[in-house]
């Protein structure tokens, strides 16, 4: 499965990644590349959390990318 990571990175220098699908699932790291990594692994956990509980795991969210010529 795949979903979308909002990355942003705060004031201390910090990259914070958010999953909006997932909410709650939030992890950082010093690099943007360890962000990524750091919030694959907690979307896992979560996906693995729902699954244990019995809980539905939402679908990923689909997005189009549009090209608008002005």
């Amino acid at each position: 499965m795949k979903y979308r990571v909002l990355i942003e990175q705060d004031e201390d220098g910090t990259y914070v990644a958010e999953v909006p699908t997932l909410p709650g699932c939030i992890s950082q790291g010093q690099t943007r590349e360890e962000a990524v990594e750091n919030v694959r692994e907690a979307i896992t956990a979560y996906l693995e959390s729902l699954e244990a509980h019995g809980d539905p795991i939402p679908p990923p969210i689909t997005e189009e990318v549009v090209e608008v010529n002005v």
